[in-house]
């Protein structure tokens, strides 16, 4: 690898005929198409196990053709077009949604930039193109498709979707900052931005092992930027009545949820080609098996590290409950974006340093330092804002607050607070309570001795 900036060699790519770029789309096409309608399958049957459930087991062998059957069943349901909505926009957006996330898969690399393999007697890459800046194509990409989700809440003339399309806007847009300068962090370590360079980089060391933070912060973005549970926001169905897509039925509908599932392939396989050396083999095998990374067994461990994220998606929502809005939007703006700042600028400082050919000691030295003094930096900040706070919460604080006002239980505005809960008092400050008068006689002794007298 070059001091500076990592070589790249994209002429292999752009000299394939006609009909063998066709067969690599359609190859493209046919992967996510497939991958989807196992990961359906998958999901239902993990969520089961974990759920003790059966899960489906009617449709083919074993369930597996559940989600075909689904995909046949929603395609044959009556299409609705509601009457208040726009029309054209309405139909589009679907559409819209749908189409950026098969776009992603087109800078994936399936295998080394080599000519690998053959098809029909011809040699080729197992990819279907490569850019100087292809991480930026598939980020643009990604963006293009929130205006689906958007147009989709705004023209179907209803008020829930609606403000599902709004969170939903507001969620990805979020996201997608933390997740450009987790990239940056790649970018600065391979000196690129082809995604084939990058998996090149990785031939010693995967990403995963030099930036374990650019990698737990992709990993929170994506599954904020799929909106899939936890951060399922959009489509929450106790809050939003399925979100942006209440208002759409039959094919319609099924493209947003086709659109879903697709980004999710795409997102793992973009965590994949960055962050886990794309299609190479594993350490173990690697290690002993010299034509691991030859010829076609590079697509297998690419699949395979692909469905384990997927699993990995299929986990979260089986194991974590849905946060509210504000919590979303909180770890976005106030965590991810703050932390993927910083680790970036660490990054930067250590490649700065790299090229200076200063050793390991000093590099540390210099990093150590600097994230001390952000430590000590929050730790003051933190403090004199908690002061403030108390003092601000004392002098607005509001006595006369009332939990029961209107009939019901109303929780405390900002500034108020719960009156104090009365309490039993302790055994030894209670008062002898006794029935009568206050001359009785409670021991009972005297009335005995006067009747034995008797």
């Amino acid at each position: 690898m070059s001091t500076y900036l990592a070589a790249e060699d994209l002429s292999m790519f752009g000299r394939d005929p006609w009909w063998l770029v066709v067969v690599k789309a359609v190859f493209c096409f046919a992967f996510l198409m497939v991958t989807v309608l196992f990961s359906i399958v998958w999901e239902r049957k993990v969520v089961a196990w974990m759920q003790l459930r059966i899960g489906p087991n009617r449709h083919g062998p074993w369930g597996m053709l559940q989600s075909l059957a689904d995909g046949i069943k929603l395609m044959l349901k009556e299409d609705v077009i509601v009457k208040r909505a726009d029309k054209v926009v309405y139909v589009l957006a679907p559409i819209v949604a749908a189409i950026p996330a098969f776009m992603a898969i087109a800078v994936i690399p399936f295998g080394p930039a080599g000519n690998e393999i053959s098809i029909f007697g011809h040699r080729t890459t197992m990819q279907l193109t490569d850019l100087p800046i292809a991480m930026l194509y598939v980020l643009a990409v990604a963006s293009v498709g929130i205006y689906g989700i958007v147009l989709a809440g705004w023209s179907s003339g209803s008020t829930y979707p609606l403000l599902g399309g709004l969170r939903s806007c507001a969620q990805m847009i979020s996201y997608e900052i933390a997740m450009g300068a987790a990239f940056a962090s790649v970018f600065l370590y391979s000196g690129s931005m082809s995604t084939s360079t990058i998996v090149e980089q990785q031939h010693d060391r995967w990403y995963i092992l030099l930036l374990p933070v650019s990698f737990i912060l992709y990993i929170v973005t994506m599954v904020g930027e799929t909106n899939r549970a936890p951060f399922d926001m959009p489509e929450s169905e106790g809050d939003l009545v399925g979100g942006f897509n209440t208002e759409y039925s039959s094919i319609k509908f099924a493209m947003f949820m086709l659109a879903e599932y697709v980004n999710m392939v795409t997102v793992s396989a973009v965590s994949t080609t960055l962050f886990l050396g794309g299609w190479r083999a594993p350490w173990p095998i690697s290690g002993f098996w010299e034509g691991a990374n030859h010829g076609w067994w590079p697509l297998l461990w690419f699949v395979i590290k692909v469905q384990l994220l997927l699993f990995f998606f299929i986990w979260l929502r089986g194991t974590l409950p849905r946060v509210r809005y504000d919590q979303l939007m909180k770890l976005g703006w106030k965590v991810l974006i703050p932390v993927s700042v910083t680790w970036l600028m660490l990054v930067a400082t250590v490649r700065a340093l790299r090229n200076e050919n200063y050793d390991f000691a000093d590099i540390a030295l210099y990093v150590g330092g600097g994230v001390l003094a952000l430590l000590l930096i929050s730790f003051v900040a933190d403090m004199f804002r908690v002061k403030a706070k108390t003092a601000e919460q004392s002098a607005d604080q509001q006595p006369g607050f009332d939990p029961l006002a209107g009939g019901f239980p109303v929780p405390p505005l900002p500034g108020q607070e719960l009156p104090a809960v009365p309490r039993r008092r302790p055994r030894r400050d209670r008062e002898l309570i006794v029935s009568g008068g206050s001359e009785t006689v409670s021991d009972g002794s005297t009335d005995g001795k006067e009747a034995s007298d008797g």
